[in-house]
């Protein structure tokens, strides 16, 4: 049954995908010549993603510290990456920021395709002149008032456990002077493991912003101690997050032995 139910809702994504990419070209195309950062644009592709969390109900979404984002503030955004559905809930933030990803995703088509249109930020692994080239369009995003979202793991966790960070992220903030966002995502590799496309049933995934870390604070701060420093932040909130509902189930049985 999961089998049948996953291949029908990746059957819903890949058909509406045609049909709102065609609507995604009409939005680049009205808003192009006035919209420089091409907001509308992210805010449309944004609704376009939150659609598939939004019309799941094994998928229910929480959206924690949304509040902490000033809409007038240019972050790098580092979030812990646990599945292929880190990408949908991340656009429920509805907030303005450029992806940094791989540059096979950009081949995807109409996804890809309208990755392209967002000029969101490609990257070849392992090549240093993508990488430098990488860097100067993720100045130039920031410099003009746009937000960053990056994985700072490279690439999904097999195991569900926040595996080290790479520095890139951090080297850019510290470069543009610019203030951290940690994000901590929970869930969403119950729901959907890197293994397979498979969907596991319900799962409720979480979304939290931590508080910003000003640029001031790591001005001067050697990059390895703050990539460090940065990933067990979020590394302590994943176990404060997987503590509660254990916490929470305790609390319930010895409430249930009292009565």
């Amino acid at each position: 049954m999961r089998t049948l139910l996953s291949t029908l809702f990746w059957l819903f994504v890949m058909s509406t995908s045609v049909v709102l990419f065609v609507g995604a070209v009409g939005v680049w195309a009205a808003t192009v010549l006035f919209d420089r950062r091409l907001a509308l644009l992210h805010r449309y592709t944004s609704i376009w993603a939150s659609l598939y969390t939004l019309l799941n109900p094994a998928w229910p979404v929480t959206v924690e510290g949304q509040e902490k984002i000033d809409p007038n503030t240019a972050y790098v955004m580092v979030a812990n990456h646990l599945s292929l559905l880190d990408i949908l809930v991340l656009f429920r933030l509805s907030t303005h920021f450029k992806w940094v990803s791989k540059a096979e995703n950009f081949k995807l088509p109409f996804i890809g395709w309208n990755m392209s249109l967002n000029r969101y930020v490609k990257l070849r692994r392992g090549e240093k002149a993508s990488v430098m080239q990488m860097m100067r369009a993720c100045r130039a995003h920031l410099s003009a008032g746009s937000s960053l979202m990056i994985f700072p793991e490279g690439t999904r966790s097999p195991s569900g456990k926040i595996r080290r960070f790479k520095s890139g992220a951090f080297e850019i903030a510290q470069a543009a002077g610019c203030p951290l966002l940690p994000i901590v995502l929970q869930g969403t590799s119950d729901a959907l493991p890197k293994s397979g496309f498979v969907l596991q049933g319900r799962h409720h995934i979480q979304v939290r912003c931590l508080d910003p870390i000003p640029f001031e604070s790591f001005r001067d701060e050697d990059i390895d101690v703050l990539t460090t420093r940065v990933h067990d932040l979020i590394a302590a909130e994943l176990e404060k997050g997987a503590a509660e509902p254990e916490k929470s189930t305790g609390e319930l049985e010895k409430g249930a032995a009292e009565a």
